[in-house]
């Protein structure tokens, strides 16, 4: 009995489905190529959605890279305005995510020049004088925040899309453009120069190198002012 919906038109299925799932759930709950492609027809919803959906893992990858909260939303920003500002510039065939996370991580980088002056110890010293006016779970995720600004960058920036935002090795790789082999490398040795117990203490605690809710909206609200009409409207199946 069904026979003749399957086959009554080309893509009728697959149209069904997105008006099935448009009807059901908001933009928040989309997945990454239904938001794209609503992206695409200049929906702000659906731009708005992906800012908020990423908006902390890319922090996080800039953070791991720049130790300096303010710097680390600046590329969060610029990264935005990179991806939403020419979308044909995105490969449907890799994961979204992971191309976003790789545009903040390569802004990171470039604008780490300017703090090559061991980051890490003005870190630690920072977060030191910051422990003794709070509590002990504030502190105890003050602790591994300063343990995980301690290591290498390039240890540093895979621990936190392994252990901390809980990504992959693989997607983890095709945001740092590594191999994977490299991605286990680097995570084990940062390992061997963490406590035995930071892993697991990393992942029982919530909020760690957290953005924010306000400040994920204000980068937000300040990607979507900059953002031209249109720009956003195109996206390719080929690689620029």
């Amino acid at each position: 009995m069904m026979e003749p919906t399957l086959h009554s038109g080309p893509d009728t299925g697959t149209a069904r489905l997105r008006r099935s799932v448009s009807a059901s759930t908001g933009p928040q709950a989309l997945p990454d190529l239904l938001l794209i492609e609503r992206a695409r027809a200049g929906e702000s919803q659906a731009i708005e959605a992906l800012m908020h959906r990423y908006s902390g893992r890319l922090y996080r990858v800039a953070y791991s890279v720049l130790l300096d909260a303010q710097r680390a939303e600046a590329v969060v920003l610029e990264a935005f305005l990179a991806a939403f500002g020419d979308l044909s510039r995105y490969e449907p065939t890799g994961k979204f995510a992971a191309w976003l996370t790789r545009l903040a991580y390569h802004q990171a980088r470039a604008q780490r020049a300017a703090a090559r002056n061991a980051p890490s110890a003005a870190f630690a010293e920072a977060v030191t004088a910051e422990m003794p006016a709070v509590g002990d779970a504030m502190r105890d995720r003050l602790e591994l925040e300063r343990a995980i600004g301690a290591l290498p960058e390039v240890f540093r920036t895979v621990y936190v899309l392994r252990v901390v935002e809980g990504i992959s090795g693989i997607e983890t790789a095709a945001s740092l453009g590594l191999h994977e082999t490299t991605v286990r490398t680097r995570l084990f040795r940062a390992h061997r120069r963490l406590a035995p117990d930071t892993a697991q203490r990393v992942r029982a605690a919530p909020g760690l190198l957290e953005l924010a809710r306000e400040r994920a909206e204000r980068i937000a609200s300040h990607a979507r002012a900059q953002l031209p009409h249109g720009s956003m409207l195109t996206i390719s199946a080929s690689a620029p």
